[in-house]
């Protein structure tokens, strides 16, 4: 009798064992994740030639006045295989982000679906930031405060499908989107091919190879950018980082592709101490050239290349971060004016910004 009740006892035991196991497994696939971030910045620069026009770069156009930079708030969210980003900003920053949009939608720095089909693979479907450089459109992510030549004239964000297949050290990724910049495709404009192939050598050495083609809609030239990123930290107060990009175009005369292109450029070196965890420092060396005039040099009378220097400091003071910098320009003609209108060929600007994050 009693070995018949400890038996019963037994498979009542495994049973209520194996369903809780069950629900549990249920309740770890079902459980969700989310994330909320977000930051503010703020800034004041003054230019040595007391012009805003000398400023060329995003998001720092202006002289001696206080300015306010982006609130920006994003939300990560998962479920089992699902998840979306929703990453909002407001202000400046973020008008000149989305400087194609028109109304609510300029908050729209990021907003987009996961979807994990398997360990290794991943799709990604709405408007991303791009994958190709260096610099982020978010301050906290940089460094340096006033941005990069490159991250001026090269891609912002694109808006559509991308696949990011995972192996071992090496990621891959291919998409399909909009026009770069575009979260609405413009009428009668073709599809951009997106890719990028990722290498982590170890935990502390990166590499990137970034690559954005497509046929530009305004006047059908054929547009093709390849961009390196490498990033190395070779100790806990000394970390560098390198970008190299080149933006070709093959424009159309009488019904025919030129056979040459005309490009544009830039070479870029980070180098970052950090003495302590309270303060540190990046210099940003970049040489920037557009000889055919097709981006940033189009207020020279011939296309110019520029030489520019920028020092920042980092002072952490818990999530708020004080970043002083300096920065000095040099061009191979007179591409700067003063007050009264005199050219120069370069220019120095002093910065300050704050910049909180939670």
């Amino acid at each position: 009798m009693l070995q018949k009740i400890f038996i019963t006892l037994m498979g009542v035991s495994s049973f209520v064992c194996l369903h809780a196991q069950e629900n549990a497994s249920e309740k770890k696939e079902s459980a969700s994740t989310y994330k909320l971030s977000g930051f503010v910045d703020a800034y004041f620069r003054n230019d040595f030639m007391r012009s805003s026009d000398n400023n060329r770069t995003s998001f720092t156009y202006s002289d001696k006045s206080f300015e306010l930079g982006m609130a920006s708030l994003k939300l990560d969210y998962a479920k089992a295989k699902v998840g979306f980003v929703a990453d909002l900003g407001v202000g400046r920053r973020a008008e000149e982000f989305s400087y194609n949009e028109k109304g609510l939608t300029t908050a729209i720095k990021q907003l987009y679906i996961t979807y994990q089909a398997k360990e290794w693979l991943k799709f990604s479907a709405g408007s991303f930031a791009t994958h190709v450089g260096y610099e982020v459109v978010d301050a906290p992510a940089n460094r340096n405060y006033s941005m990069s030549y490159m991250f001026s004239w090269g891609p912002f964000f694109h808006t559509g499908l991308k696949a990011e297949a995972t192996s071992g050290k090496s990621t891959l990724m291919l998409g399909i989107a909009n026009p770069t910049d575009y979260k609405t495709a413009p009428v009668n404009s073709t599809k951009y091919l997106l890719a990028q192939y990722a290498l982590a050598f170890s935990d502390d050495v990166k590499a990137y190879v970034n690559y954005v083609s497509g046929k530009r809609y305004t006047d059908s030239a054929k547009y093709g950018q390849y961009d390196l990123v490498l990033t190395a930290r070779v100790n806990e107060r000394l970390s560098l980082g390198y970008n190299g990009t080149v933006a070709q175009y093959r424009f159309q005369k009488k019904n025919q592709y030129d056979s040459k292109s005309q490009s544009w450029w830039g070479s870029a070196v980070y180098v970052n101490i950090d003495p302590s965890t309270a303060f540190g420092l990046t210099l940003r060396t970049e040489y920037f050239s557009d000889k055919h005039q097709l981006s940033a040099m189009s207020l020279a009378p011939v296309g110019a290349g520029i030489l520019s220097n920028t020092l920042s400091g980092n002072i952490r003071m818990g999530d708020l971060t004080l970043i002083p910098e300096f920065r000095v320009e040099t061009a191979n003609q007179g591409i700067y004016r003063n007050k009264a209108g005199k050219v120069r060929s370069s220019d120095a600007s002093l910065l300050l910004a704050a910049v909180y994050k939670f």
